[in-house]
């Protein structure tokens, strides 16, 4: 494990370059990812508006700020994570934000269509859902992890395929809907959670 995270860890980038490269895809009509379609090209391209509305607009808690804060030694925040991925659009701008307020934090970022055998360590029941961040310490020993959405939304998730099987678009919109009402707070709580378990 420790071999297949440190690898991942050479080939990541950070919060601003991962802008960038999702920008510069954009500019070629391409999503992230191996698989190009007009929809995931679409779905980049809704991502990145509400990613750029999200940086501007996100309110870190005071709570959460005190939280980040603690963390006295050394972590990385690694996190896997695709351009045309709505969940990672939502939670990427609020992670970076909290990883602002503390040095001691290391925000990276790995593509998951690239990071496969990473992606396959930190599976959400059997899936390769994203986004996905794994905490560790100085030495790359894993802290905890998180994703691919609040515990909230998980469970809204789960209920719905209970009920329905699968989800729809219908169910994906309203998600949507969802994060645009709950402005990162969700996250937040689920963050200060973990950063209180170590």
């Amino acid at each position: 494990m420790k071999n297949t995270l440190e690898n991942s860890l050479k080939n990541s980038i950070s919060y601003q370059e991962y802008k960038d490269l999702v920008k510069k895809l954009l500019a070629e009509n391409k999503s992230t990812g191996p698989n190009q379609s007009a929809d995931l090209t679409n779905y980049s391209l809704l991502n990145a508006t509400r990613m750029k509305r999200l940086d501007k607009n996100i309110q870190i808690s005071d709570e959460t700020i005190k939280e980040v804060q603690k963390i006295t030694e050394p972590v990385t925040w690694l996190l896997l994570t695709e351009g045309w991925c709505g969940d990672a659009a939502q939670n990427l701008p609020v992670i970076n934000k909290m990883a602002d307020f503390n040095k001691n934090i290391n925000l990276k970022l790995v593509l998951r269509d690239e990071n496969l055998d990473l992606m396959d360590l930190f599976l959400t029941n059997g899936s390769r859902s994203i986004p996905k961040l794994i905490a560790m310490d100085k030495d790359n020993n894993v802290l905890n992890t998180w994703g691919p959405r609040p515990d909230i939304a998980t469970e809204m998730v789960a209920d719905y395929k209970t009920k329905n099987g699968a989800l729809d678009a219908d169910f994906k919109q309203n998600l949507q809907l969802w994060y645009n009402k709950d402005k990162g707070k969700s996250t937040q709580e689920d963050f200060v959670k973990l950063m209180r378990k170590n």
